[in-house]
């Protein structure tokens, strides 16, 4: 008989523990300090995540031993600054299911918007040959969004359907914050040449069901393009298996800096597309009338790359790959449970989304009735509590749920289960400081 010893490392999908999320809390500095007299408690991380140790030394070091200019020096220095540079692209790569050649780097993902955006002008104006002719747009065409975008999901298409007379539409959202998925089929027609949705909201946390929507958009020959701002940072990705054509995401919502985001393209699409930013060294040969440019993914990279913050991304990467995925989104499954349950029980409060049973990546919006979001979230600073007010760069699905602004308290892997209370007991406060409790 074999005697096997039980594992003791824990299963893929399970939740991080308590434990856990303390070791992982101290490697955050900035988590370790006071706010107005309190601890501070972080919920802001929809807006931007705060940085491990190992991501701050990353950055550090290739200043410290490596900083050269990428891609263009012949001595050691800049032969090693290029060698790390190639390697965290490889890295990001692997992390969401990408080759190499497909992922471009760009300062954030508002830019990666915008480059494709302006990539099928360019296609629209005759740049880029027979092969960038499947990227035109006129009019007849029709470009489709979700009422859930934020707007740099929104206005780039909203820019190019005024250059190019293509037609912009809409995928409605439903009063529980889903998506109506059967509008969204028949919105999508042999005109549409572009659908473009966010994979999870920054306001109501709906996770979006991507197969299903590629599967209706390429039904129709349409392209589709993801925003996985709200998503590369908490699920699981692989880019090849939900059979998107292009995808962004930004560094900062994922541990790591600012100043570094993310474009994915299929490889042979990237292949196709003319540049948006030329200039640099982003060329085979250049005379006084004409250029011709390198393959994908440099074409896209004109002019000084973010060398550290690709390398510092790369750091985050690993963070995140080593504390495991699966139990990330377990645990914020289990905390945006914990953040529906207790703002519904507040009276007063209306959470905006999908309410108990719905999974959501981890955050809540909420609105509290007379009381406008700014001084909600003033109320919450003097107790150390950060959280993010306003429309979140999301005006038309605010209108859409009949609200002006919320309150968004937003968490991460180094969150834990009693600041998520604590926010919860001082909202339950704002109604009636306020003198607006019934």
């Amino acid at each position: 008989m074999t005697f096997v010893a039980p594992s003791l490392a824990p299963a893929r999908d399970q939740a991080l523990t308590r434990d856990e999320v303390l070791r992982i809390r101290n490697d955050f500095p900035v988590l370790h300090q006071q706010v107005n007299g309190h601890p501070l408690n972080y919920l802001d991380s929809g807006a931007t995540s705060q940085n491990p140790i190992s991501v701050m030394e990353a950055e550090q070091e290739y200043y410290e031993q490596r900083n050269a200019a990428v891609h263009r020096g012949a001595h050691t220095l800049a032969f090693a600054a290029t060698e790390v540079f190639e390697a965290a692209r490889a890295t990001v790569a692997a992390f969401v299911g990408a080759g190499e050649n497909e992922i471009v780097w760009t300062s954030n993902a508002t830019e990666g918007v915008n480059l494709v955006s302006y990539s099928f002008s360019n296609a629209s104006l005759g740049l880029g040959g027979p092969a960038a002719a499947r990227f035109a747009l006129g009019a007849g065409d029709e470009i489709v969004v979700t009422e859930m975008e934020h707007h740099s999901n929104l206005i780039p298409w909203q820019q190019l359907a005024l250059r190019t007379g293509a037609t912009l539409r809409f995928i409605p959202v439903l009063a529980d914050g889903t998506l109506d998925l059967t509008a969204a089929a028949e919105i999508l027609n042999p005109r549409t040449r572009l659908l473009a949705v966010t994979h999870a909201s920054n306001v109501v946390g709906t996770i979006n069901p991507i197969d299903d929507l590629v599967a209706l958009a390429h039904a129709v020959d349409a392209l589709v393009f993801l925003d996985a701002c709200q998503s590369a940072p908490h699920l699981a990705l692989d880019l090849h298996a939900l059979d998107v054509d292009f995808a962004v995401f930004s560094g900062h919502k994922m541990l790591g800096p600012t100043g570094i985001g993310v474009l994915y393209g299929k490889a042979e699409l990237l292949a196709a597309m003319p540049p948006f930013l030329t200039g640099g060294s982003m060329i085979t040969t250049v005379d006084m009338q004409t250029a011709e440019f390198l393959a994908p993914p440099q074409r896209f990279e004109a002019g000084t790359q973010r060398i550290s913050q690709a390398i510092a991304l790369a750091a985050a990467v690993d963070y995140l790959r080593h504390t495991g995925m699966e139990r990330i989104r377990a645990r914020e499954a289990d905390l945006g449970r914990r953040l529906v349950e207790g703002v519904t029980a507040i009276h007063g409060v209306r959470l905006l989304g999908p309410g108990v049973g719905v999974e959501r990546i981890g955050l809540a919006a909420v609105d509290v009735a007379g009381v406008h979001a700014h001084d909600v979230g003033q109320f919450l600073d003097e107790a150390g509590i950060a959280v993010r007010v306003g429309h979140h760069c999301a005006q038309p699905l605010h209108r859409k749920l009949g609200v002006t602004a919320s309150t968004r308290a937003s968490t991460y892997l180094y969150t834990t289960d009693d600041e998520v209370d604590q926010f919860l007991a001082v909202l339950a406060e704002v109604a009636p400081f306020f003198g607006v409790a019934r």
